[in-house]
């Protein structure tokens, strides 16, 4: 397994950062599967998968360049630069686009493991070529949704947060994405890949949420690294919900229903209005009445009031579930 060596006061200085160029590459993961794991997803891919498919079809050098990149067990580290607080899109792929040709070629045969197609080899413009698709997937299949996507990861970064002041970071290392737990004595795992293990105490270290159900590592040198991970939700949209069981819908109504569903993790009324499309009023009397009924439960993170199911509404949410 790959760990990272991280002192108590590099986890201490560590938070939370949005990426626009992120939340790209992993859309463009996405697309380069093909397929949804679940129908938020699978509605995405019907939409722009086609266009996709396309595109690498009239450019066969970049549909090359996207499968070195994407590797088998690495990824290209070009292709994802270590996210920076605050960084607009065309500020993170200009990062891409200044890289080396060669420095580029090298790093492409490390994530396929071996030689080249010739005609990457031939080609001294692979970070262009990057860069111009990750502009394509950003333009074409990211930003129209990116405003509600933040929302939802912004949502993701609060519960986290809040998890982190009852439970510590252990708690929340451990739930971040599979093959990434802490293993105690300053070790945190971020892979299940036998890679050496990396001494980062000291650096800057930041966890970057995604919504595709993907992620993955990235440092430059040895001052900067980031996990990549995905929300606790999925892609932002109608299709992307937790499923309401329709017993409960019956018993609440469905927008109530909808709403202690959605609190299996912590979220803001604010939060909540952009996941469900619901007006802040609608969501804030479902949240009075689960309050008096005692299935949701608030407490305050910093500036946010935070809403999640209680036990009781836990037991109804799973009862429901099963039946």
């Amino acid at each position: 397994m790959g760990w990272w060596q991280v002192n108590a006061d590099t986890l201490a200085r560590s938070r939370f950062v949005l990426s626009p160029l992120a939340e790209t590459f992993a859309s463009l993961k996405l697309l380069h599967a093909g397929a949804g794991r679940h129908p938020g997803e699978q509605a995405w891919l019907r939409t722009h998968l086609p266009a996709y498919r396309e595109l690498l079809a009239a450019d066969p050098v970049t549909a090359l360049l996207v499968r070195a990149g994407l590797g088998r067990d690495w990824i290209a580290d070009f292709l994802t630069p270590t996210p920076r607080d605050g960084e607009a899109f065309a500020e993170e792929v200009a990062r891409v686009r200044a890289v080396p040709a060669d420095a580029a070629r090298a790093q492409l045969r490390v994530s396929l493991a071996g030689p080249l197609p010739a005609a990457l080899e031939r080609d001294d413009e692979l970070p262009e070529r990057a860069a111009a698709l990750l502009e394509w997937v950003w333009e074409e299949t990211v930003r129209p949704y990116w405003a509600r996507r933040r929302r939802v990861l912004e949502a993701d970064v609060v519960a986290r947060t809040a998890q982190v002041s009852r439970g510590g970071w252990a708690a929340v290392l451990d739930a971040l994405r599979p093959g990434t737990r802490w293993l105690g004595e300053n070790r945190l795992q971020v892979n299940a890949h036998e890679y050496p293990p990396r001494e980062i105490s000291g650096s800057e270290l930041v966890f970057v949420p995604v919504t595709p159900q993907t992620g993955w590592v990235a440092w430059e040198e040895a001052d900067r690294y980031a996990v990549v991970y995905p929300c606790a939700g999925v892609l932002a949209d109608d299709h992307g919900r937790p499923p309401v069981p329709a017993s409960l819908g019956a018993l609440l109504g469905a927008g109530r229903a909808a709403v202690l569903v959605l609190l299996g993790a912590p979220m803001s009324t604010t939060q909540l209005v952009a996941v469900t499309g619901q007006a802040l009023g609608s969501a804030g009397r479902h949240l009075r009445v689960l309050l008096d009924a005692g299935l949701v439960e608030r407490r305050r993170a910093g500036r946010s009031v935070l809403y999640s199911r209680s036990a009781a509404g836990e037991v109804l949410v799973k009862a429901a579930r099963r039946s």
